[in-house]
């Protein structure tokens, strides 16, 4: 367990060091805007500047838009997911003060391709391993659990403030650049952790009664034990089927690997559903 929970603040770490870098390096003195809360807190920083003489760094910024949220997340999602998302910020805060703001690249295009990528590397893997970058992955998360409406629909209205505020506080270049940088880094996230809303798991297992009381123990899903067989040990298993959200993944893995560890299991998209499907508040009957 000490393991698992170092390797996790370590990858949490490094993606702090790799937004930070996006940030610093790449997007800021090209005024092409990062995703989320990274996003907004560059646009205000940008504005207080210009507008109001007023200079504040974006990673303090950062931390500052992120303190309600967490308090947010801390009541709505989970004390150890918000944890771990209140370190990114803390570290992406702290490098984003030692790392120099310049420019690698007069190139604007360079500059929004490879601080998209970075930046969709640091976000996807603190994803991947259970964590976020804050901002509005605990906000969408707690919206999906209240109304199980897709994340997407919010991501795409935030992220569409920022282009349109882009372009219309400074050139309507910095719109498009933005879009470029967004599609880029989005499409580096959705390589790296699944970003699907919703995920089936097949777990073929000889411990099905442990997993389905640690599983239950950790969250509220149904779960459907069907009889298996090996095909080629002719031994009898059984198949558990379950659909979680994308941001149980990591949780669901951890216990499999402490229950069974030589359980196997098949995670595939799950494009759509009928039927009940358990929402904050509501109970399985």
């Amino acid at each position: 367990m000490f393991f698992i929970e170092a390797k996790r603040i370590i990858t949490v770490i490094l993606g702090a060091i790799l937004l930070a870098v996006s940030l610093n390096l790449f997007l800021i003195n090209a005024n092409v805007y990062a995703s989320g809360f990274a996003g907004i807190a560059q646009l205000l920083s940008s504005v207080l500047e210009d507008f109001a003489g007023i200079t504040v760094s974006t990673g303090v910024l950062l931390l500052v838009l992120n303190v309600p949220v967490f308090i947010l997340g801390w009541f709505k999602v989970g004390k150890g997911f918000t944890i771990y998302s209140i370190v990114s910020v803390i570290f992406t805060t702290i490098f984003m003060s030692i790392l120099p703001v310049m420019s690698l690249s007069d190139d604007i295009i360079l500059n929004a391709v490879f601080g998209g990528v970075i930046g969709g590397v640091g976000v996807g893997i603190s994803l991947k391993l259970g964590a976020s970058t804050g901002g509005m992955d605990i906000v969408a998360m707690v919206l999906s659990r209240l109304q199980d409406k897709p994340i997407g629909t919010y991501f795409l209205l935030l992220n569409g403030i920022i282009i349109v505020a882009a372009g219309f506080l400074y050139e309507p270049e910095n719109a498009l650049y933005t879009m470029v940088a967004l599609y880029v880094s989005t499409a580096v996230i959705d390589t790296i952790h699944t970003r699907h809303e919703k995920v089936t798991a097949m777990i073929v297992t000889l411990k099905a009664d442990e997993l389905q009381a640690a599983i239950h123990d950790k969250m509220v899903r149904g779960i459907t034990i069907i009889p298996a067989k090996g095909g080629y040990t002719k031994e009898e298993k059984n198949m558990m089927y379950l659909v979680i959200t994308r941001y149980e993944l990591y949780d669901l893995e951890k216990i499999i690997s402490e229950v069974d560890p030589n359980a196997f299991a098949n995670i595939v998209q799950t494009v759509g559903i009928f039927g009940f499907f358990r929402r904050e508040g509501q109970t399985i009957t």
